[in-house]
């Protein structure tokens, strides 16, 4: 098959499916992994997809669309460092809440072996720590929502009233200065607001293409945060404005370690 023929198929089926997987695709064809690769950056430059890590998505997709699994792609290295500078606040014998994002499942996969209590509305956190002996793993239950892989609505509510969190680690869509912190799901940003109520060190976790933007619904201040850890590719003029209002800033550097896209 000609490079030109084959674009035209991964094109139309990224458009077909939303996103598509570099080592799929190498099987699909028969090439190798770094033909792909070629294929895709010349896609991204005509302009008919966004690559990621380990594949591509619609360029036309919000990205706080896209299932878990695919959000999971996108920006892994900045959720590796936001992870990494995250992990270092939690103490032992402390409740902490995870929420169902890509960034914070990452931290969940870098908790470190002492004793917590570990609550959580995310079902891919629940299978990640369901084997650590070390930890009290407690599951908010509620209504499940299959794209975000979460439990929400007013169970899931009503269980965060028995529980003092000391830490609470979440993202969103978004942080925008002036309206603060955003999500595209009016059930998602309802839940996370009881969530903050309930916590004493609110901790949000978010990379650079976050810092700035804006969703439809707003759950939270800026001020309302305690701390924010993002990576170290966002402004510093935004961070020292969001550190000016009261919030500890924590920009976690990359991995020098090269990492194959």
């Amino acid at each position: 098959m000609l490079s030109a023929e084959r674009q035209e198929t991964i094109s139309r089926m990224v458009s077909q499916h939303g996103a598509v997987r570099t080592i799929e695709m190498a099987e699909e064809f028969g090439v190798t992994d770094e033909t792909i690769r070629k294929d895709l950056m010349a896609l991204e430059q005509a302009g008919k997809l966004t690559r990621v890590h380990g594949g591509a998505i619609r360029p036309e997709r919000l990205l706080d669309e896209l299932p878990l699994n695919q959000r999971q792609l996108i920006n892994r290295a900045e959720k590796a460092a936001i992870a990494r500078a995250a992990v270092g606040r939690i103490q032992p014998n402390e409740t902490i809440f995870l929420d169902a994002s890509s960034t914070t499942l990452t931290l969940a996969e870098m908790l470190p072996e002492i004793p917590l209590t570990v609550l959580t509305n995310a079902h891919p956190v629940f299978g990640v720590l369901e084997a650590r002996p070390d930890l009290d793993l407690i599951c908010t239950g509620g209504l499940f929502e299959p794209r975000s892989r979460s439990f929400i609505g007013l169970s899931a509510e009503t269980a965060l009233r028995r529980f003092h969190i000391h830490r609470m680690f979440f993202s969103g869509s978004g942080l925008d200065l002036d309206r603060g912190i955003s999500e595209s799901n009016s059930r998602q940003a309802a839940f996370k607001e009881r969530v903050i109520s309930c916590a004493e060190d609110i901790v949000f976790l978010a990379d650079h293409t976050k810092i700035g933007a804006k969703s439809a619904f707003f759950f939270a201040q800026v001020a309302d945060l305690t701390c924010l850890v993002t990576d170290a590719a966002t402004d510093p003029a935004l961070l020292q404005t969001i550190q000016d209002r009261g919030v500890e800033v924590i920009a976690g550097p990359l991995d020098p370690t090269p990492t194959r896209h």
